[in-house]
């Protein structure tokens, strides 16, 4: 009964919570102690340990900075290469478009030419078929004036005196007609 009793005086203040004064003050205690003990052991460190985190993903951040930049001027230079790359496509499309032209001119005036040289062909060889076709025509009035001849004056001249007669004619007749005509 006795602890009985005693229940009933702790019963008032404190003790009417269900609380047991000499414990709490030995629970504070322990904290205090622990405390103090995690303080100077582990606080210190685990400040390190933060200190040290901290630091690592601030570093991470800054290098993470420098990559975004570093990428960002990769990307300036990879678009200026491309532009480059580009302007050398349109540099090297405009050199073959004028190779292209200049092939082409050359081939036309390479075509011209050769029409040119065959329309000398063609003119020489019509001069020289003329020039047959008015020899031609001479030995064969030649031929004509001489059997004229034969008949009007009812003798023959041999071949030979014949066409000299005839050239002599003709030379004349050319030099009257070129002089008449210039």
């Amino acid at each position: 009964m006795l602890a009985a009793s005693v229940l009933a005086e702790e019963a008032t203040g404190i003790g009417a919570l269900g609380v047991d004064l000499n414990s709490l003050i030995v629970y504070v205690i322990n904290f205090g102690a622990l405390a103090l003990l995690l303080y100077f052991v582990a606080y210190k460190r685990m400040l390190r340990v933060l200190d040290e985190r901290s630091s690592r993903i601030r570093e991470s951040l800054e290098e993470a900075g420098r990559v975004r930049e570093a990428s960002a001027e990769a990307e300036v230079s990879m678009q200026h290469t491309l532009d480059e790359g580009r302007e050398a496509g349109q540099r090297v499309l405009a050199e073959a478009r004028e190779a292209a032209d200049r092939y082409r001119e050359e081939q036309a005036a390479q075509a011209r030419g050769e029409a040119e040289s065959m329309l000398e062909r063609a003119r020489g060889e019509i001069r020289q078929e003329r020039d047959a076709a008015v020899e031609q025509v001479r030995a064969e009035f030649a031929g004509l004036a001489v059997t004229a001849a034969e008949r009007i004056i009812h003798r023959s001249l041999d071949a030979s005196t014949h066409r000299d007669l005839i050239d002599e004619v003709l030379a004349e007749r050319e030099s009257a007609g070129g002089q008449g005509r210039g």
